[in-house]
């Protein structure tokens, strides 16, 4: 058995940079419809043109390159991830859109120098894999100028999330969960809803310095798949449904045929004549660094 230590991400890490990266670049069409998140909370807290800011766990880049381009063309975006891998799609990203005041580099944001000051700091969906969630909004913190703005997105309740939640009961009906703790293999951290609970992300954002904490609710219908297929297949991939299956390894396997016609049920209210759209729901969190 692998021992884990809280304080690294080294696990994690590992899981991104290699069968999770492997897995979203297969889903690239439907991670980017998240875009929708990220551009409502743009609309809402738009950055100065001058501004500089760090894109934490920035993923393929898109969100670092967008901030760039139209809302700080002439100040500096700098995207952070702790995937090698997502970090040197990133630049290559930038690079093709031509994007010379966007850069990224590699850091676990938990312990690294994370090369601040920095006027803002943003994240779609990155900050709910940490191993320990306080360290690394601290660390943030740290990199922020004194006034300076952290703008989070994070998954609310599952139930609010049947693109998730429903795919996630229905294959643990027929799968058996094998916990982390339990498994030698890599996994992707706390998970999609380690930050849903309002009460407790305020308090940590609280208990590592931040004041001006505020929640705001969106909801919007997300594309999981072009047809049901595709929905199943993301489903058996990727999200909590996906990782009980990687992690019951062969015999998660063994019961994939089973779970692929209770997906089919599962995701079939959702099939429009545009491919499969089902509701989400998510938090926009700011936070200020005190002056």
């Amino acid at each position: 058995m692998v021992a884990l230590n809280i304080d690294t991400n080294d696990i994690v890490i590992e899981a991104w940079n290699t069968v999770l990266f492997d897995k979203f670049v297969r889903f690239k069409h439907l991670v980017t419809s998240f875009s929708y998140h990220s551009d409502e909370a743009f609309a809402r807290h738009p950055f100065p043109d001058d501004a500089r800011v760090l894109d934490v766990g920035c993923g393929f880049g898109d969100c670092a390159i967008r901030i760039a381009q139209e809302f700080a063309p002439r100040g500096k975006v700098t995207g952070v991830d702790c995937a090698q891998n997502f970090v040197s799609a990133a630049a290559r990203e930038a690079e093709a859109a031509d994007t010379a005041n966007a850069s990224f580099f590699t850091a676990d944001v938990q312990l690294d120098d994370l090369r601040g000051p920095y006027d803002y700091a943003f994240s779609r969906f990155g900050t709910m894999f940490f191993m320990a969630p306080g360290a690394a909004l601290g660390n943030i913190r740290k990199a922020l100028k004194p006034g300076g703005e952290f703008v989070q997105i994070v998954w609310r309740k599952r139930e609010d999330n049947p693109w998730l939640f429903e795919a996630e009961q229905c294959v643990k009906e027929i799968v058996p969960v094998i916990s982390h703790e339990d498994t030698d293999e890599v996994h992707c951290g706390p998970g999609p809803f380690s930050m849903a609970d309002a009460d407790m992300a305020s308090s940590m954002l609280q208990g590592v310095g931040y004041d001006n904490i505020t929640f705001e609710r969106f909801d919007a219908d997300i594309f999981i798949g072009r047809d049901i297929d595709d929905a199943i297949d993301f489903a058996m991939e990727l999200g909590p449904a996906g990782e009980i299956i990687r992690l019951a390894g062969e015999e998660g396997q063994r019961l994939k045929p089973a779970v692929i016609e209770a997906l089919k049920e599962t995701l079939k209210p959702y099939l429009k004549d545009t491919g499969v759209w089902a509701p989400s729901s998510a938090w926009f969190i700011t936070a200020r660094n005190p002056d």
